[in-house]
């Protein structure tokens, strides 16, 4: 019997236990394309027998960057790791130069990526980076080398051995992989998790998925190179859930319908985007039909679990399930029963809207150097509460020190950071990793994180400002995309403002507003300023006068990754964003330039 110790074993155990037809599953042009455990394995094995001969050794590191999620990211990733060699997952999205730095930095030897476009960049910067022999794509591209080289190369098993006598020298604390984080400041850091961080994180999380005993489905389009949606994959593979891969985020919902998953992973800065879709479908409603929205709306924001709001609440919302939110289940499937959402603070508002409409989501906590999941809400046995982020994980110690920082111990705290001591050092400590979060545990063992550690700043008063959970609140409203709230030093806080374009496009027209035809004309739109200013008014009322946001200015860009406002996982990039708009910040705080 498979006992799951490394990475490796996870396909294994599933082919002991579930020996699924579908274990995973990538859409090619039209067609969904299934790959069973048996021929995943199979598959894997030709690689690690492949690179074997092309003379990959125990501790080399193996770079691969998929702009998607796909069954050849998972065959490699097995393949690599039973070499005894390490993976190293990178951002598709970052630039050439930071392509340049982590391949420089891990000494990858080689780079398997998905597509021509990621190859083109990895070849711009190739001859920068010594240590790589050879780039290999998944898409078959014109003189290219592919990766079914390897799998032709690893067709002969007479060198099986060799790969099962590796195998069986490799230990769980041995390093697996090694994970670059796009830090919000300076350089990425090579988070160094072993076999253990995950298999650890993976099989302890699987205490936390609600699925019924059945053949189950999820759904995967969050980028496998993150530790939170790989992690997933594993435990995916433990419960022997069959996996599918979304071709992209644009065509997630004509996926959703097609797959009808029962689970998948987000990040709220999605659910936020499902939400506003939803009421922009409620708003051109008319009539009864639009009463009978907006009443199930509100009736979904006062949710509470366990049915703590009385039988006259679940009475009528049961109504609202049967007349409105059906047809949310139907749009993401049917069939989801659980969505897990981490990288980012859930609004609560969210998680009650979401949860009433009978779509389960669960809000959890981790970073990339805890493997990453450090506490989730689980429905089951009262482990479910909004505005937290659930229990911690079994196994994992959490501990708020004196200034409020939480600081973690348990099996899925990272090694340490590659070829950096001194900054492992630095939140490594007394065996305990420091977070860098503040939060606090309630009297019911539930944690709740109040911000971050680092983002939190003093005016030139000495009061402290905590700008996440003001951001978090601006952000309900329809009018404010995104929101960065500034201050440091300064006399007051005071915010930089992304619009949200679109619906203000469509609040003008209704109103018969001339608001201009350029997002420049619309952020000084007098009529858009004044509504904004309504907005940050109302929501100002919930904090302390010292924190309210006095000043704003709109900024006509839309915050991407592509424009670097934000990182691969939808966090602002808070100096990069102060920089892009030096002059807004100047303005509100009267600095000549």
């Amino acid at each position: 019997m498979t006992e799951v110790k490394r990475l490796f074993d996870f396909p294994y155990y599933q082919l002991e236990n579930f020996k699924l037809q579908k274990s995973l599953v990538t859409k090619y042009g039209n067609e969904w394309i299934a790959t069973s455990t048996e021929e995943y394995i199979n598959k894997a094995n030709k690689i690690s027998r492949a690179l074997l001969r092309l003379g990959v050794n125990k501790k080399d590191n193996i770079a691969i960057i998929s702009t998607s999620n796909r069954t050849e990211w998972n065959i490699m990733d097995i393949g690599i790791l039973q070499t005894g060699a390490q993976d190293v997952p990178i951002y598709p999205t970052i630039s050439e130069e930071e392509y340049a730095y982590v391949l420089n930095h891990s000494e990858s030897i080689y780079c398997f990526v998905s597509d021509k476009e990621v190859l083109d960049k990895v070849n711009r910067i190739k001859n920068q980076v010594p240590s790589l022999k050879e780039v290999y794509s998944f898409d078959d591209i014109e003189g290219a080398k592919s990766w079914k080289e390897l799998l032709e190369l690893g067709e002969d098993d007479s060198n099986q051995k060799e790969v099962e006598d590796i195998k069986s020298q490799i230990s769980e604390d041995d390093l697996a992989t090694i994970i670059y984080t796009s830090g919000t400041t300076g350089k990425p850091k090579g988070v160094m998790l072993s076999h253990k961080n995950i298999v650890s994180n993976a099989v302890n999380s699987a205490t936390r998925l609600p699925l019924e005993e059945k053949e189950s489905v999820a759904i995967s389009f969050l980028p496998v190179c993150h530790i939170y949606e790989r992690m997933l994959l594993y435990m995916y593979q433990y419960t022997g859930v069959s996996i599918y891969f979304a071709e992209s985020i644009d065509k997630i919902s004509e996926n959703l319908k097609e797959v009808k998953p029962d689970v998948m992973s987000a990040v709220p800065r999605l659910l936020e985007k499902v939400y506003d879709k939803i009421i922009a479908k409620g708003t051109a409603l008319e009539g009864i039909k639009k009463k009978l929205f907006y009443w199930a709306v509100e009736l979904g924001l006062e949710w509470e679990p366990y049915g703590q709001n009385g039988w006259w609440y679940e009475t009528k919302l049961k109504l609202a399930r049967k007349l409105i939110f059906s047809k949310w289940q139907e749009a993401l499937g049917g069939n989801l029963g659980v969505i897990a959402s981490g990288s980012a603070a859930l609004q609560p508002r969210l998680a009650r809207v979401f949860n009433a409409a009978g779509i389960g989501v669960m809000e959890g906590y981790g970073l990339t150097e805890t493997s990453p999941v450090i506490a989730v809400n689980d429905m089951r046995n009262k482990g479910f509460k909004v505005g937290t982020v659930g229990k911690p994980l079994p196994e994992t110690e959490v501990k708020i020190a004196e200034d409020g920082e939480i600081l973690i111990k348990g099996p899925q705290v990272m090694i340490g950071y590659y070829k950096d001591q001194e900054k492992t050092d630095e939140v490594l400590k007394n065996n305990y990793f420091h977070t860098g979060d503040i939060g606090e545990v309630d009297n019911e063992g539930f944690l709740k994180i109040t911000d971050r550690k680092k983002e939190m700043f003093k005016t030139s008063g000495g009061k402290y400002v905590a700008p996440q959970m003001i951001e978090n609140t601006m952000k309900q409203s329809r009018f404010i995309e995104q929101i960065m709230v500034i201050g440091e030093g300064q006399k007051m806080p005071a915010a930089l403002i992304q619009p949200n374009f679109e619906f203000i496009e469509d609040w003008a027209s209704r109103k018969n507003i001339d608001i201009g035809s350029s997002t420049e004309e619309l952020c000084n739109s007098n009529e858009v300023i004044n509504r904004i200013q309504r907005e940050v008014d109302f929501y100002n009322e919930r904090f302390g006068k010292w924190e309210r946001v006095k000043k704003f200015e709109l900024t006509p860009d839309v915050w991407s990754v592509d424009d670097n406002h934000l990182t691969p996982t939808m966090k602002m990039k808070r100096k990069i964003i102060k920089e892009k708009y030096l002059d807004l910040y100047n303005k509100i705080y009267e600095v000549q330039s």
